[in-house]
């Protein structure tokens, strides 16, 4: 959950606190908010960043923390493409032009993310292979900053997204076209990474399953991507989320669990362990999705944004003994 509270990238004592705040409260796994490749990559000019090594210094302690206070480290690198230089959600979220202050964001092709918002400058190869030199830099910082799981954002109309779904990539060259094509920029990042993160740490990737829009990326589609995913023997979880890409996305029903179906889709059709996030906000729900099967890992962050605790009160709501600090032991009992 982003949390808007850095300068130039840099993050402070917020978000220490934050993050340790939940790996105390018993959460297995902690993930920093999408921690950005580029200046140029971030969601708004308040994101989290790591690339400078003045980045890598809080990172590292914030790794830290994470460990001390029981937890596995787990770091978000992402990069925004068109969905870049935009307000902090509490000054309305909208894009910022660059004559106020804001950036030509980049994309895969010359398309807006919404209507009036300053037009994205299409990426070509040798660029694109640029941003996937940042991607393979912030790896391997958060490598050195002690992560042990490293996540690639490539979901709800960020730059991976982008290049995935026919609604924001129309290039005609080889990182277009076909699904085959659309997927090339991340492939490519995957393989990047991997030559930098180590076999023996997992590597999610976070995908919008469905556009929520006619013409664009479908589940079937999604299903696809993570069987080839799977067969290169590189990404370790399907972190399954969606929407994003277009503001004229229509979902049916948002309810507890409501994206559940896109994880269980993917793991028992594409054969890679997956994690299902969206609105579960109970214990035995959560413990319901793990126990048949319809995902791997239940990922929680409004849930942990209003209760920093909540994986101690879930651990008692199912009768088993939370794994916290000893400092903690008394809120377990």
């Amino acid at each position: 959950m982003c949390q808007y509270s850095a300068n130039d990238g840099l993050g402070n004592d917020w978000h220490v606190q934050h993050l340790g705040a939940r790996a105390a409260g018993g959460a297995g796994i902690v993930m920093t908010e999408a921690t950005h490749v580029s200046a140029i990559g971030r969601i708004t000019p308040h994101c989290l960043g790591l690339y400078t090594p003045e980045h890598q210094a809080l990172l590292t302690r914030l790794a830290a923390v994470i460990t001390q206070c029981g937890s596995v480290p787990a770091m978000q690198i992402a990069h925004a493409g068109r969905k870049a230089s935009s307000h902090v959600p509490w000054e309305g979220g909208k894009p910022i032009p660059v004559e106020d202050g804001g950036w030509t964001p980049v994309a895969p092709s010359a398309l807006a993310s919404v209507p009036g918002a300053t037009v994205p400058h299409a990426l070509s190869a040798s660029e694109i292979g640029d941003v996937i030199g940042q991607f393979v830099t912030s790896a391997r910082m958060a490598r050195g900053a002690g992560f042990k799981i490293l996540e690639i954002h490539a979901a709800h109309g960020y730059l991976g997204h982008s290049f995935l779904s026919p609604v924001s990539n129309q290039r005609n060259d080889s990182y277009g076209g076909d699904l085959n094509g659309r997927m090339r920029f991340l492939m490519e990042v995957i393989e990047a990474i991997r030559t930098e993160w180590p076999s023996d740490l997992p590597l999610w990737v976070r995908l919008s399953c469905t556009d929520w829009v006619a013409g664009g990326l479908t589940i079937e589609d999604t299903v696809n991507v993570s069987r080839k995913l799977a067969a290169t023997g590189l990404v370790d979880l399907i972190d399954a989320s969606s929407g994003g890409v277009s503001h004229e996305q229509k979902i049916p029903s948002l309810h507890p669990g409501y994206q559940v179906p896109f994880a269980d889709a993917i793991r028992n059709q594409a054969g890679i362990a997956t994690g299902a996030v969206g609105m579960i906000t109970e214990p035995t729900h959560a413990a319901e999705i793990v126990a048949n099967g319809r995902a791997d890992v239940v990922l929680l962050a409004r849930a942990l944004l209003a209760d920093p605790a909540w994986p101690i009160r879930a651990a008692k709501a199912l009768g088993v003994k939370p794994d916290v600090p000893q400092q903690y032991l008394r809120a377990a009992l």
